[in-house]
């Protein structure tokens, strides 16, 4: 579909910019509000349908929840309120309460200047994109507030928090705990602040939390997954057995081993699907993305694990789990989708399938990865005239064949036009960090001589 406003993951962007404006925000409830209506079939009675609001920790949430909730009223919509609340809670809790959808206001691992709307529907599931055309088609639409007895009303709901940490412990089975685990929780002062170390505390860890005194201009600033140099120092200075990095609307998780080394998504991939290999509980293959490391599609074929790449995005991570009925997904940044555990990625219960693998082996993260490493990955940005098509260049085309002979199957070569930027990403990796450097530079070089 041609999207005006919805980008891959909702509408972002910066705060007081369209479409990142109380007005736009207003129109954009009432747009998905009418949507809604429509699909429910019943305004004005007891069973008019519903919207779940949640939203991180930036200070510009206030402004932007209150004007979605008065747009979605004067469409006929109620909003429950819940704060404060992660993307993957919203997701769960919309599903939950058999609502009609639910929003998210948040710009995940943005600084706080950004804000943005992200919608799930009734299973807790990214809107489909039929979905989002309606609503882009009634923003052209003026508001038209119903009649004064059928406008929305709005509540608050007490209980969403512990709802929420009782589901994420339901996905840790009943006869393993985490007794004996120092752990340090980093939540980028974000929307998981006062959430994470509950889930891992109840089921029996030694909790040190740090990223938990959110100010509203403090979301992702040097904490959380984007920025896990805080969380690395605290495991070392705390002598924690493990470290969980989770970002602004806790749906991405990096881990930190007890010497400080970072695992990022493709190393947690790694993890959970070896352990489910072996526990025989792997439906099928693993999804990745176009920019998941080689060495884990390697690794996983040597294990005869199926592998598929998506487009960059955990929604296109979902839609192909979906295509191959497979159950396992994720990207290198840290969104990882278990789908039998939930219907979106959720960086929480993410951290929680890893400490699974653990447990039931006994073992450390070092010790379960040994003898896998990540590809060296070198990625250069070359600036490029709008619509450059570099596809049918042939000097650039020459030169990716060139370099793909070079790394003899040991490596990759990816191309990759930037979704927001006049760039074109040259991605090359491999074993030998030199050579795949020497390369990236290579393409780039002939990159930037094409396109001037």
């Amino acid at each position: 579909m041609s999207r005006k406003y919805f980008g891959t993951d909702g509408i972002r962007g910066r705060v007081g910019e369209a479409p990142v404006t109380p007005e736009f925000v207003m129109h954009l409830g009432y747009a998905a509000g009418t949507v809604l209506a429509a699909a429910s079939g019943d305004l004005g009675g007891a069973e008019r349908p519903a919207v779940l609001i949640g939203k991180d920790t930036r200070i510009s949430g206030y402004m932007l929840e209150s004007a979605l909730e008065a747009g979605l009223s004067a469409a006929g919509v109620d909003s429950v309120l819940v704060g404060p609340m992660p993307t993957p809670a919203v997701a769960y809790l919309t599903r939950a309460l058999r609502l009609q959808a639910g929003a998210v206001i948040s710009a995940s691992h943005n600084p706080y200047e950004d804000n943005g709307i992200k919608f799930f529907c009734a299973q807790g599931l990214k809107l489909p994109d039929e979905t989002e055309a309606a609503i882009e088609a009634a923003l052209d639409r003026p508001i038209v507030c119903r009649p004064t007895a059928e406008l929305g009303k709005a509540r608050r709901m007490d209980d969403a928090d512990g709802r929420y940490i009782e589901f994420c412990k339901s996905t840790f089975p009943n006869e393993l705990d985490l007794r004996g685990m120092r752990i340090v929780v980093d939540c980028a002062h974000g929307a998981a602040y006062h959430l994470a170390r509950h889930v891992f505390h109840e089921l029996g860890a030694d909790v040190t939390a740090i990223g938990v005194s959110p100010n509203g201009v403090n979301i992702n600033k040097g904490c959380g997954a984007t920025r896990p140099a805080a969380l690395q120092r605290s495991v070392t200075e705390q002598h924690a057995d493990l470290g969980i990095a989770l970002d602004g609307d806790g749906d991405r998780v990096v881990i930190a081993d007890g010497s400080g080394r970072l695992y990022d998504g493709d190393m947690l991939l790694y993890v959970i699907a070896r352990s489910r290999q072996a526990a025989g509980t792997l439906r099928g293959g693993v999804a990745g993305t176009l920019m998941t490391n080689f060495a884990l599609e390697r690794a996983l074929a040597a294990m005869g694990i199926p592998f598929a790449r998506a487009r960059v995005g955990d929604r296109y991570v979902l839609e192909l789990l979906q295509k191959n009925g497979w159950q396992l997904g994720g990207e290198n940044s840290g969104h990882i989708v278990c789908l039998d555990k939930h219907t979106t990625g959720d960086g929480i219960i993410s951290a929680l399938q890893v400490l699974h693998a653990m447990r039931a082996r006994g073992a450390s993260l070092a010790e379960i990865t040994a003898g896998f490493e990540l590809y060296p990955q070198v990625l250069v940005n070359v600036r490029v005239p709008k619509g450059f098509d570099f596809r049918g260049h042939g000097a650039v085309r020459d030169a990716v064949t060139s370099a793909e002979s070079d790394l003899a199957g040991a490596g990759r070569v990816l191309l990759r036009p930037s979704g927001t930027e006049p760039l074109l990403r040259v991605m090359v990796e491999g074993r030998d960090a030199a050579h795949v450097e020497a390369l990236a530079h290579r393409i780039a070089g002939v990159v930037e001589r094409a396109a001037a």
